[in-house]
């Protein structure tokens, strides 16, 4: 059996972020702001998905949108979902609302497996 292949970081991180594995946008749009996250989204990389997030909400209004684009997400854990489920109880705290528009088998997978698709996926209240 080959051995498993190394992790590969971005070259866009920022410095200091050795550990992240994750990497994500922020783009304004008409009504909110759209998030593509793209990556592993592990113990090691939740706080910078959080910080990611963080900066989304704050560029926001109210009744505003975060549309989150999950379908680079090459892997998810718990440690990944606990940040997503904390954003949406935030945006709604805050008047927004946050969902996932698009995700890969991991996510959704992730997502069936813990009962929260309804909670993120279009149209939650």
């Amino acid at each position: 059996m080959p051995p498993a292949p190394e992790r590969v970081r971005p070259a866009s991180l920022p410095q200091g972020a050795d550990s992240v594995r994750a990497i994500a946008s922020v783009t304004p749009f008409a009504g909110g702001v759209a998030v593509g996250v793209g990556g592993e989204i592990d113990l090691d990389s939740a706080e910078y998905l959080r910080q990611v997030l963080i900066r989304a909400m704050a560029a926001c209004g109210d009744g505003d949108r975060i549309a989150l684009d999950l379908s680079a997400v090459t892997f998810c854990d718990c440690s990944g979902l606990d940040v997503l489920l904390w954003a949406r109880r935030r945006t709604r705290r805050k008047h927004r609302s946050m969902t996932i528009t698009a995700a890969s088998r991991q996510v959704i997978r992730l997502l069936e497996l813990t009962g929260s698709t309804r909670l993120l996926s279009e149209g939650a209240t």
